[in-house]
């Protein structure tokens, strides 16, 4: 079996960092605690810093594992995954 190295180094990212760091910052929100800005700072700079890697990267491979038809490349290659660009943008925003 063969991985994509950076998938796999990203992921552990994700889920050795950004998954607990997320819930944290979820516990500061819920008890109103100001460590709740900064945690979600964080978070939000790392999915961002995340969603920039993923696009050039596939940028840089020449749109290889994107769909060509545009409804399919504008809609759920771009469209959908851009919700992972917004959500943290506007939390940013927030921070």
């Amino acid at each position: 079996s063969r991985s994509d190295d950076f998938t796999v180094a990203m992921e552990t990212v994700t889920a050795w960092a950004w998954g607990p760091l997320s819930f944290l910052a979820f516990l500061a929100f819920l008890r109103h605690h100001p460590a709740r800005y900064v945690l979600q700072l964080i978070v939000s700079l790392g999915q961002l810093y995340g969603d920039v890697l993923y696009f050039a990267t596939e940028a840089r491979a020449g749109w290889a594992h994107s769909d060509p038809r545009p409804l399919y490349f504008w809609g759920y290659f771009v469209g959908l995954n851009g919700v992972w660009v917004l959500v943290p943008g506007l939390l940013l925003l927030d921070a």
